[in-house]
């Protein structure tokens, strides 16, 4: 990486690498959720999610450079814990808790590298891609609050 603009597509395809696994693992968290509207939401967030990949995409065809090539370990790192927890035998309510934390842990780490590569955007100028990358930072917010929201419920369930 000799500037910014290397750096910035290398993050690119750091994300993408992180969005192709979320989508391996969203069916799977889905799958061992009981709660019924954290299960919709990881439902509803794969779609999303797929939608982002494709915003990768797209910003890459923009720039001329290849998205594959790269794989996120710390997303592999992220998705191992989450597979492992899901491996414990664990009440139903408590193992809800445990998804949430789990796919928390998963999109604090797509709000900062989505933040990271808005504000690179930015500084190269690349204002239409950094509106496109932007509307996935939102939506990985809003699916933070979302978890936030279900976390309340769910975690009085377990504490009991």
């Amino acid at each position: 990486m000799k500037n910014l603009e290397d750096l910035f597509k290398h993050e690119l395809q750091d994300l993408y690498s992180a969005e192709t696994q979320i989508i391996e693992a969203l069916p799977k968290m889905a799958e061992k959720a009981s709660n019924s509207e954290l299960k919709n939401g990881f439902k509803t967030h794969l779609e999303e999610t797929k939608k982002q990949k494709q915003r990768l995409e797209e910003v890459s065809t923009e720039l001329g450079f290849d998205l594959k090539g790269t794989t996120c370990k710390a997303m592999q790192g992220l998705i191992r814990e989450g597979e492992d927890i899901m491996k414990e035998d664990a009440d139903k309510e408590v193992m809800d808790a445990a998804l949430i934390a789990a796919a928390q842990r998963i999109e604090h780490y797509e709000i900062a590298g989505y933040g990271t590569v808005c504000t690179y955007a930015e500084k190269l100028g690349f204002t239409d891609i950094k509106n496109k990358l932007g509307e996935t930072l939102e939506e990985e917010k809003k699916t933070d609050e979302k978890l936030n929201k279900v976390a309340k419920t769910v975690n009085e369930k377990a504490e009991a």
